[in-house]
């Protein structure tokens, strides 16, 4: 592999190999995203630099050529784009759909850079990749100016804590190099930019495809440029290391370290700060403090390590400490709480589901978190703040966050890594959303766990019985209510302590404020629940009566209590059966459209896919599946 005179290092190769080889393990190395909107050169840019930086071998280079002739868009030239749209696809529709990370260096500094997707619909993918980028190239296409994606990624970058930002004009060859339509499109990104909060940025009008100010400015068409090429911008700016290793010291631990019974160590990547030999420090969120004994890496111990190194740390006294829980500096900690506010970015092409139940994962911690309907959405072109009930694909927005256990985190404009999380559907494992968090919530520090001196243990021993909640699902009209009352009947007559809770009662009272619409469904499942719960813990068996439609919402409550405490009964009664029965008139009003987002008819249903218990109303009665249910329940202690 050869290079160019502007990174000439062949000298020093021949001359000391192990001076080069040290001097390049040393460079600095600066990760950058290019961005903006369909076919604005992104790919053709990346291709160019990799090209000028000659980091392609001779035989990739003899496959570029031939690539370019088959499938390139440049005529006989080369298409530097086919270098890193590497996808079939891609090369196919001449679009960028997946993130494509590519390294090059030069005498200076190393690089990897992200190309990532201009299509509004893979805007998941450009969150990706700007997560750890140190600096976002932003392309503009001269003919087409500030469009609607370049503000969206513009938006993204600032959230996402990128401080560093070039506008890079490209495709000044198609515009003649005139200087009028460049500083018409850096004023109309400038005035963007200020409004929401990019203070600063570099604006280079540059060629990808012809080259021009990538490697030299000015170019030779280019005379009334006076800024620095691309290439020389990457190498000057300054990546702000440094603030990391002068914050407060942070390190998520992501694996305890046993190896033998006289070793106990905790390893993980520093987040911020410096941590030596001796520091006191706090684990979070329990509190527990110590010191650390021991600095452990590959190469033997050190006793002092810093932000970006992955190290692990033995401590001087036998404390609980596990994977998910952060090692801090002992008289800074970060917050730790179960409420939070946080702006987002919806990646999911199923809408926003507020009160459902997300994992949601934040360095090594992951929880179960719910979202309520957010307070706004942000858009993009004219950055009002829109009500909003949910959130749709690309959409960003703001909203309050529970978790089900504390999580450790700091602001995001703090710590990128400590502030950041995505969220994951717990049916699909689909990444739906990426999120910064803003503040933990006021109520929430304000409300603590209160011990009682009556436990859960003490209320079901006094009955005598295991709480249990047995929650019953299935379409309107399957028996859902008839059964429940059946079981409850033969309990009473066995001195058993229950409660039954029916969906149409509780919406007479707890829940009267909720419709029908899949939010509403959802909440109510939520609310009914959490009171089931409290029954329980009053050491009830409880009974639940409710369609309940979706999976989510019943994974929802079975995670609310212990293991083996939540019975899922499925009432398996085919549709066509339950409207004949139709014994409220129901499924008659929806056919004719009186009554909207019932389940079965334009509502979904999602049958259990592993139910404790299944019973089959065309083929029992109502007392025979009652009897069934307490066979299979029994013994209830």
């Amino acid at each position: 592999m050869n290079t160019p005179p502007s990174f000439t290092t062949d000298a020093l190769i021949a001359e000391d190999i192990d001076a080069y080889l040290h001097r390049h393990q040393h460079k600095s190395l600066l990760r950058f995203i290019t961005c903006g909107s369909v076919d604005d050169g992104k790919s053709t840019l990346i291709g160019r630099l990799l090209y000028d930086s000659k980091m392609i071998f001779e035989d990739q280079l003899a496959a570029l050529e031939n690539d370019s002739k088959r499938h390139g868009t440049q005529g006989e030239e080369i298409d530097f784009a086919l270098l890193v749209d590497g996808l079939a696809a891609e090369r196919e529709q001449g679009i960028t759909i997946d993130v494509a990370y590519r390294f090059f260096t030069t005498e200076k500094r190393k690089f990897i850079v992200a190309d990532t997707p201009g299509h509004e619909q893979y805007t998941r993918n450009m969150v990706t990749g700007a997560s750890t980028a140190d600096l976002a190239v932003i392309l503009v296409d001269a003919r087409k100016g500030v469009l609607q994606q370049t503000r969206r990624h513009s938006w993204l970058v600032h959230l996402l804590g990128i401080r560093h930002v070039v506008l890079a004009v490209n495709k000044m060859d198609l515009v003649g190099y005139d200087r009028a339509t460049f500083d018409a499109i850096v004023a109309d990104y400038r005035a963007f930019a200020e409004a929401i909060g990019i203070a600063d940025f570099t604006a280079i009008p540059i060629s990808g495809f012809k080259g021009d100010n990538i490697t030299a400015a000015p170019s030779a068409s280019t005379p009334w440029y006076d800024g620095p090429a691309l290439i020389a911008h990457l190498e000057g700016v300054e990546v702000d290391n440094a603030a990391a290793q002068t914050q407060s010291f942070r390190m998520p631990v992501q694996w305890v370290n046993r190896p033998n019974l006289d070793f106990r160590g905790f390893a993980g990547l520093i987040a911020s700060g410096t941590v030596r030999v001796g520091d006191p420090v706090r684990i979070v969120p329990s509190g527990k403090t110590s010191t650390v004994s021991r600095i452990v890496t590959f190469d033997g111990d050190i006793e002092e390590a810093v932000a970006g190194q992955s190290v692990t740390l033995a401590l001087a006294d036998e404390v609980d400490c596990s994977r998910g829980d952060v090692i801090a500096a002992a008289g800074d900690p970060p917050q730790a709480s179960d409420q939070f506010r946080a702006t987002f970015v919806w990646m999911d092409e199923e809408a926003l589901k507020p009160g459902r139940g997300y994992w949601l994962k934040l360095g090594t911690q992951t929880v179960t978190a719910t979202i309520q309907a957010p307070e706004y959405e942000i858009d993009v072109n004219s950055r009002e703040h829109l009500a909003a009930k949910t959130l749709g694909l690309n959409s960003i927005g703001v909203a309050e966050f529970a978790t089900d256990r504390p999580i450790t985190f700091e602001p995001y404009d703090t710590n990128r890594q400590l502030g950041g999380f995505i969220l994951i559907d717990k049916f699909t494992n689909a990444t739906v959303a990426a999120g910064m968090i803003a503040f933990s919530l006021r109520r929430a520090d304000n409300i603590h766990w209160q011990p009682t001196a009556i436990t859960r243990a003490d209320h079901a021993g006094m009955k005598n019985q295991t709480p249990r909640v047995l929650w019953f699902t299935g379409l309107s009209g399957s028996g859902k209510s008839t059964i429940a009352n059946a079981v409850e009947q033969q309990l009473h007559l066995m001195n058993r302590h229950t409660f039954l809770l029916d969906g149409d009662n509780v919406r007479h009272g707890l829940n009267r404020d909720l419709g029908f619409t899949e939010a509403d469904r959802i909440e109510n499942i939520r609310r009914v629940g959490e009171v089931a719960k409290l029954m329980a813990d009053a050491g009830l068996i409880v009974l639940t009566a409710f369609i309940s439609p979706f999976r989510a919402e019943r994974q929802m409550v079975r995670e609310m209590l212990p293991e083996g405490e939540f019975i899922e009964i499925f009432v398996d009664t085919p549709l066509s059966v339950a409207e004949a029965r139709d014994v409220k008139g129901l499924y008659k009003k929806a056919r004719s459209g009186q009554l909207k987002n019932f389940t079965g008819i334009d509502s979904p249903y999602e049958p259990p896919e592993h139910p404790e218990i299944r019973v089959n109303t065309v083929d029992m009665t109502p007392e025979q599946a009652a009897r069934y249910i307490i066979e299979q329940i029994m013994p209830l202690k």
